[in-house]
């Protein structure tokens, strides 16, 4: 009863419903003030994070405010927590600049689509659990390599360097080679409103909690480059700033560009997924909730494909938005969705302004999003404490990222980690022969088994796997052998090369007549054996519940 009543609270837990209609059931007017004051303040601190990270990304600043429009507002609608705040993030800007960089604009859109169709589709056939198995130290590992990545994409715009035209500046490597060999163009002036702007957002947060330190760090930075007449690159210098309402915008589609941009679709696809749904479960045990993974995966889907159509970049659920969102009382979609509407407000009144913005003053906003976003100390924490093989995931993963891209570092990450999971579990599965001891020389012996002189006893503990198959070669019989125990209660699972090597096993006793005998087959071995035909070959009988009635039976085999 207590396994059904589980099953039922998951089911309920997982359903396609999103969380919006679930509370509107309850919901008070004392709670709606409570999420419209929410609301204003992530959006608050929302607005210099979403210029910021649509910078990064490669494109204008007004485009990262209709993403935290649109995705967010489809999002909270549509989400299967209660809290989550979506917008524009670090983790999509290297990615996004890159696609940008290949295939524009339109390519963008066209792999945004994409995700937002896969992560639907996950939602639908409830694959949100599956994000679990992919491993912390992979995580963590392309978390701190993303960090990284910001970090050296802002080295310039902070020092205020000069490239020449042509310069390479897209892969991390490159951008590296062009701050070294461009490094005697430093602008002064520009290190300096930089360093006063980060200096703010370090100390900001122990004068006061209430208003955002980067929209501080904004207004600082304004008032320096304007007053004192520096001669630092703002905004308006290198973008064309737009207040239009988003607007509808198909690209053109092919077979040949979706075909191109399919891989960074599903880069995309996996990203959102694994960072909304952490972002889920840390707001999960900030409120003592629990979120509706598969729902929120398709609000993610809807959210970016809404995004994409509307002029708007990827987007997916924000730890530190959704934090700030419970922190000042938010507990409802209502927070998320009020956010999302003081956006449009402020995109048609105050976009003109964020041409002042000093591009110093942004590169120091996305160092600091690194830094939170680094987990240099969990990073360290795994280092010293972790098995040697996870640290090698973790490194690998995290290097991958900063020298290639996240693509690479997740493919190559995942098989390392399949690879050494394989590896474990072989070395845990054992196949080891029973032990003849003289009753007459062990007397009190009283637990020893009566084994018959022509009866081999083998047991087997840990899965079955084709790791591991070759070791049932290691079951040996003597001239006189008539019987071979096969002891499996400690075998929870048996794949097809092991099957295979039962067969070989079973083919090399029959030509020397020996029996086969199997004692307590787990259910899944079983199932497996029987469904192959194994069970008929060996013969039902031969396949005994425990290893007294299989003893018994290999006693009476002449």
């Amino acid at each position: 009863m207590k396994t059904e009543q589980v099953k039922k609270e998951q089911v309920k837990k997982d359903k396609l419903k999103p969380m919006l209609f679930s509370v509107l059931g309850k919901y008070s007017g004392k709670q709606f003030v409570t999420d419209v004051v929410a609301g204003l303040i992530v959006a608050v601190i929302a607005l210099p994070l979403s210029i910021a990270l649509a910078l990064a990304s490669g494109v204008g600043p007004e485009q990262g405010i209709y993403t935290a429009i649109i995705a967010g507002f489809i999002i909270s609608f549509l989400g299967g927590s209660r809290v989550q705040i979506a917008g524009p993030t670090a983790a999509f800007a290297t990615i996004v600049a890159g696609i940008v960089a290949r295939n524009g604009m339109d390519g963008l859109i066209l792999a945004t689509i994409i995700a937002g169709i896969i992560l639907i589709v996950m939602g639908i056939l409830r694959l949100g659990s599956l994000i679990k198995f992919i491993p912390y130290t992979i995580t963590t590992g392309f978390t701190s390599g993303i960090a990284v990545t910001i970090v050296i994409g802002q080295v310039k715009d902070f020092l205020g360097l000069t490239y020449p035209a042509g310069t390479e500046n897209i892969e991390s490597i490159d951008k590296i080679k062009a701050i070294g060999s461009n490094i005697g163009t430093i602008n002064w002036q520009a290190l300096l409103v930089g360093a006063v702007c980060l200096a703010i957002l370090i100390v900001w947060p122990f004068i006061s909690s209430k208003i955002p330190g980067s929209l501080i760090a904004v207004v600082v930075g304004i008032l320096m480059v304007e007053l004192l007449d520096m001669k630092v690159n703002t905004i308006g210098n290198l973008y064309s700033i737009s207040n239009d309402l988003p607007s509808f915008h198909l690209p053109e589609i092919s077979w040949s560009a979706i075909r191109n941009v399919a891989p960074d679709g599903l880069t995309i696809a996996i990203l959102a997924a694994i960072e909304s749904l952490l972002s889920c479960v840390v707001a999960d045990s900030m409120i003592n909730s629990h979120h509706r993974s598969n729902m929120e995966l398709v609000a993610q889907g809807v959210g970016n494909i809404g995004s994409a159509l509307f002029g708007g970049i990827p987007a997916t659920g924000a730890i530190a938005r959704t934090a700030a969102n419970i922190k000042n009382g938010g507990r409802t979609p209502i927070a998320g969705m009020v956010h999302a509407i003081v956006l449009v407000l402020v995109l048609v009144v105050l976009m003109p302004y964020a041409a002042m913005i000093p591009m110093p003053a942004i590169a120091a906003i996305l160092f600091m999003v690194a830094y939170n976003m680094c987990q240099w100390r969990t990073f360290v924490h795994l280092c010293k404490t972790a098995p040697k093989a996870d640290v090698l995931v973790l490194v690998i993963t995290f290097a991958l990222t900063v020298a290639f891209d996240l693509v690479v570092a997740i493919e190559v990450g995942m098989i390392c980690a399949c690879v050494l999971f394989m590896k474990r579990m072989s070395d845990e599965t054992k196949i080891s022969g029973w032990k003849y001891y003289d009753p007459e020389e062990y007397p009190d012996g009283l637990d020893f088994k009566d084994v018959p002189r022509h009866v081999r006893v083998y047991e087997i503990s840990g899965p079955m796997f084709f790791g591991d198959a070759d070791q049932l070669s290691g079951v040996s019989f003597k001239d006189f052998t008539k019987a071979i125990v096969i002891r499996m209660r400690g075998v929870p699972a048996i794949d097809a090369t092991a099957m295979h090597s039962l067969e070989q096993l079973y083919e090399r006793c029959a030509a020397n007549n020996i029996t086969l005998v199997f004692s307590h087959v787990n259910e899944q071995p079983y199932k497996t054996m029987e469904k192959s035909g194994f069970v008929q070959k060996v013969g039902k009988d031969n396949f005994r519940p425990h290893i007294d009635d299989a003893l018994a039976w290999a006693a009476e085999i002449k």
